[in-house]
């Protein structure tokens, strides 16, 4: 299948891409001391860099309570805004776009990661079953039982987020993108299962989106609408979440972000496994009336899959994970048939060069007959 669409320009927000080829926040864990970028960042992320195309960097703590897991790193101190300098430069050189992922875990994260060794913070006092929570040590314990944040500290989640916007602008970044999936602190509140609260912030649709849209509105202040995105994982069960009504709850907050008007919202199919059917029905395309603007779809997609999702108008863009880790310059191998490296699992997380920086590049490829 010609790629013809995948490879076409699309305007997002206050920027043209010169194709629609994604390359996904992926967290690495490989984060150095004080929470910066590692010197190799800049490499790999140069590496996956080209021009006119877009990346998401990984998810990016906003404050020290957001970290929930090691070796992630975080855009709140000067030496982490220096350290992610070095990021955009170098994607810079090569002409591509990056935005940063703001990220706060909320009760996906454990005491030991905490200043001072406090509960994490969550809209209500219920844990996280079914999954194990990591250490700053990498060792595997039980989630905790997370304190829920009072009516009078949730200012400061927003204001956490804003100063997050500044310094990503500070750092070189093109725009930023808000983590309000996988069952992080914005899903948290988002969804029936995990927000019990009765205050302005829970309850019903409107008041459990409160929180994430009072951020992207604060976000947008620094920014700019048309340089903030919004990643969504409507019928995911990550980290223990879910709604009782995804469509009418995600429908709604899918219309609100439409009133900001945001450059783009990115949502994730769910999905299993490492591919999806070419024309597959997806629970996500219940959602695509109430966004009119650019979306990004991610997802287990292959090269001919993402064309058509494209080409058919279920998406804008597409999102690639595990695909642009193994494969550098992914855009360039699909756009000519070329071989995809295998990805090896065993470095996703933590480590250093191998499976970060080593995977070959084109030349060293054999095309497809």
């Amino acid at each position: 299948m010609a790629l013809d669409t995948l490879f076409s320009p699309l305007n997002l927000g206050a920027y043209t891409l010169s194709h629609r080829v994604v390359m996904a926040p992926l967290t690495r864990m490989r984060a150095a001391d004080g929470n910066v970028p590692n010197p190799l960042a800049p490499e790999y992320y140069g590496q996956r860099a080209s021009k006119g195309g877009l990346i998401i960097a990984e998810a990016t703590q906003v404050t020290p309570y957001g970290q929930g897991y090691p070796n992630t790193p975080g855009i709140h101190s000067n030496e982490q805004v220096a350290g992610w300098r070095k990021v955009t430069d170098a994607v810079h050189a090569k002409g591509g776009y990056i935005f940063l992922q703001l990220w706060h875990v909320g009760r996906s994260s454990h005491t030991s990661f905490q200043p001072d060794g406090v509960l994490p913070v969550a809209p209500s006092a219920i844990a996280i079953t079914g999954q194990q929570s990591l250490t700053p040590d990498w060792s595997v314990v039980p989630y905790e039982v997370p304190r829920a944040l009072e009516l009078d500290e949730i200012p400061g989640i927003i204001e956490a987020y804003r100063q997050g916007a500044g310094n990503a602008l500070a750092a070189g970044f093109d725009g930023v993108e808000i983590h309000g999936a996988n069952g992080y602190l914005l899903q948290q509140f988002l969804d029936s299962s995990s927000n019990h609260r009765t205050d302005i912030y829970g309850g019903s649709v409107e008041n459990r989106a409160r929180l994430l849209l009072e951020v992207t509105a604060a976000v947008s202040e620094v920014w700019g609408a048309d340089r903030v995105g919004v990643r969504l994982s409507p019928f995911g069960t990550y980290n223990d979440v879910g709604d009782a009504d995804p469509i009418g709850l995600y429908g709604y907050v899918l219309g609100q972000l439409n009133l900001l008007n945001i450059a783009y919202v990115s949502l994730i199919e769910a999905r299993s496994g490492d591919s999806m059917e070419i024309g597959a029905p997806s629970a996500v395309d219940e959602l695509r009336p109430f966004w009119p603007k650019a979306l990004i779809l991610a997802g287990g997609f292959t090269g001919a899959s993402a064309e058509e999702v494209i080409r058919n108008g279920r998406a804008d863009a597409v999102a690639f994970g595990r695909q642009f880790i193994a494969n550098p310059d992914l855009p360039a191998r699909l756009k000519l048939g070329a071989a995809i490296n295998a990805y090896d699992r065993s470095t996703f997380y933590g480590g250093g060069a191998a499976g970060y920086v080593d995977y070959p590049a084109l030349e060293s490829a054999e095309l497809v007959n």
